[in-house]
């Protein structure tokens, strides 16, 4: 689905949940974002992809208050969040979760006392409900029998799916995740692909996924859209990614040293 299609948003109705309206950032006189609009259906694995720098990350903090647009607007449940104030911005990023590329574990707790941490912090449970809720997040992903081990101690792939486990102990409704496979080993990779996917189909979660690897998108995303020189150049399924003539997403997609995409 190309730029001046009807979006996706229209083909959800009442589910649509997420949408982004005419998003402009600037930074210094460099427009990283421009004119950006699409909706994120409810429940579903939606990727955002595009060459290194087009603004993929930037676009996310959005829906969380890290950055605000210059113009535009970020509609989540049916509130525009983008002109909320820090206090207003409070109960939006409780729905809203983050995973980083980088795990940003604390090494000195195990990681057990990790994921307990949002709950005494938010859900102000004490510590030995706290620990006993983290072991239940830690089970959801499928690593309980690393509750009392330490980050430093675990690979990738493991402190990975700890911040995941904490990402989800407070029961939001959207996760958001910024190249959650870069630094895995392929194996590693590939299970976090089934950890995201199984966030869609057993608990309901909603997934925005920004990441560069294709291996990842063409397995788990029920959408995606493509950013390129601050616009979106496409929006579909992965069949339709797969199947469309635009020159820029096929040389994007394959990879191809040569083709119409700037550098």
């Amino acid at each position: 689905m190309h730029v001046g299609a009807p979006l996706v948003g229209a083909l959800y109705g009442a589910r649509r949940m997420i949408q982004i309206k005419n998003l402009v950032k600037q930074f210094g006189s460099k427009t990283v974002l421009d004119d950006v609009s699409f909706d994120v259906p409810k429940g579903k694995v939606f990727f955002i992809i595009g060459v290194s720098g087009v603004g993929k990350s930037v676009l996310i903090k959005h829906l969380v208050g890290l950055l605000y647009p210059d113009r535009g607007e970020i509609w989540l449940d049916g509130e525009d969040v983008s002109k909320f104030d820090e206090k207003r911005m409070g109960p939006v990023r409780k729905k809203c979760a983050m995973v980083f590329q980088h795990s940003t574990l604390f090494d000195s707790m195990t990681c057990a006392e990790n994921v307990a941490l949002p709950l005494r912090k938010h859900k102000h449970l004490n510590t030995n409900a706290a620990l006993h809720e983290a072991r239940h997040r830690l089970e959801m992903v499928h690593i309980r029998e690393f509750a009392d081990r330490y980050p430093p101690e675990l690979g990738d792939g493991v402190r990975k799916r700890v911040a995941i486990a904490r990402a989800l102990a407070l029961d939001p409704k959207y996760v958001l995740f910024d190249e959650p496979t870069t630094s895995l080993d392929p194996v590693n990779a590939r299970r976090v692909d089934v950890l995201i996917h199984e966030l869609s189909s057993k608990l309901g979660v909603t997934s925005i996924v920004v990441s560069h690897d294709l291996v990842s998108t063409f397995s788990i995303a029920h959408q995606i859209v493509m950013l390129y020189q601050g616009k979106v150049r496409m929006l579909g399924t992965p069949d339709e990614f797969r199947t469309t003539q635009d020159a820029v997403v096929q040389q994007f997609i394959h990879g191809s040293a040569t083709g119409p995409i700037e550098l």
